[in-house]
C-alpha cells in the first residue's frame, strides 16, 4: 500500500499504511504476540490505530485491547529511520493472515 505522511499532535512526522485483520480470530494473543515481536525488531515508533484507539504495536498487552476481529481495517503508524521497512514487514505479516 501506499506510506501517508501525517503530522501527530505534538508536530512530529509519521508515515501510515491501512492493513487488514484477515486472520478468522482476529487480533487475539498469539498473531498479537507476532506482531508486538516482529515491531522490536525495530527502533521506529510504532502505533496500531482502530477508530479512536492506539496501541503500542511493540506490547502485546497494549495489541489485546484493541479488541481488533476479523476483517478490522488498522491504521499502522510508524516514526524513526527505519519506519518505512517496520511498515513492510507488518504489511507483510497482514498479508499473511498474521502467520509469519
Amino acid at each position: 500500500m501506499k506510506d501517508e505522511t501525517n503530522t501527530d499532535l505534538d508536530g512530529g512526522e509519521f508515515i501510515s499504511r491501512t492493513m487488514i485483520v484477515a486472520s478468522e480470530n482476529g487480533l487475539h494473543a498469539r498473531p498479537a504476540g507476532k506482531v508486538a515481536q516482529e515491531a522490536q525488531a525495530f527502533e521506529a515508533d510504532i502505533q496500531l490505530v482502530l477508530e479512536d484507539q492506539e496501541a503500542d504495536a511493540k506490547s502485546i498487552l497494549d495489541i489485546l485491547t484493541l479488541a481488533a476481529g476479523p476483517g478490522n481495517v488498522l491504521e499502522v503508524r510508524a516514526s524513526g529511520a527505519d519506519a518505512e521497512a517496520a511498515l513492510d514487514r507488518l504489511e507483510e505479516l497482514f498479508a499473511n493472515r498474521l502467520e509469519g
